[in-house]
């Protein structure tokens, strides 16, 4: 399931970030890559002080986690620090499936679900769109800053090569409760049928049915 996620962070969120990533030192992007999507990776990634990535983590992860959208599809169990990563121009990340285990030796997670935040404008970059291989096809995604997209982190997705601008992103990777993909999608799309249903009508049969279902289904697809 490919889920975007308007405005996960507002303007003035994007200029503290920007501020902070205009400052902050580079490396190569391959240190942080797997050993196979290394070979694919080119890119840089930001090195700040802990006390900035902190102060950065805080505005995006805190904005991020509360966001209704994401917290329908995601039922995160553990969630990584994001990486913020820049792409100048030249620079691409080719097709690649995310390592399937990630983390420090003491805080191991399994990846399902990977989720990109867009830090710039769409027109500061050409190229440079996120490329993900699904049932049907592949769809491109290039969104407004603050923007985010969640999508699986078994799916096949590369970036395309930014060809004048820079491209600036934050990327981070979850285990969900519910391990299952196509239960994800199930549960997300009761879930928007259920929130229709409280608007629309709060105290109909139909929705008392709905939310048992969704509640029951919760309860025996998640695994905490």
């Amino acid at each position: 399931m490919l889920v975007t996620i308007p405005e996960v962070l507002n303007k003035e969120d994007i200029s503290v970030i920007q501020d902070l990533m205009g400052t902050a030192n580079f490396r190569e992007g391959a240190a942080t890559a797997g050993s196979e999507a290394k070979r694919v990776k080119n890119n840089h990634e930001m090195f700040i002080s802990e006390v900035e990535t902190q102060r950065l983590n805080n505005l995006v992860m805190g904005k991020l986690v509360r966001n209704p959208t994401y917290i329908a599809t995601a039922f995160a169990a553990r969630i990584a620090a994001p990486i913020y990563a820049k792409y100048s121009a030249g620079m691409y990340y080719g097709n690649h499936v995310d390592d399937p285990v990630m983390g420090p030796p003491n805080q191991r997670y399994r990846s399902d679900i990977s989720i990109t935040i867009f830090l710039n404008e769409p027109e500061a970059y050409e190229g440079g769109e996120l490329v993900i291989s699904t049932a049907f096809g592949e769809q491109k995604i290039k969104l407004n800053a603050g923007d985010a997209v969640v999508y699986p982190s078994s799916s096949t997705h590369r970036v395309a090569e930014v060809t004048s601008g820079e491209r600036i992103v934050a990327v981070t990777w979850l285990q969900s409760t519910v391990r299952d993909p196509a239960k994800r999608e199930i549960l997300y799309n009761l879930s928007k049928a259920r929130e229709a249903l409280i608007q629309n009508a709060p105290d109909s049969k139909e929705l008392e049915l709905l939310s048992n279902s969704y509640c029951n289904l919760v309860r025996m697809w998640t695994d905490i």
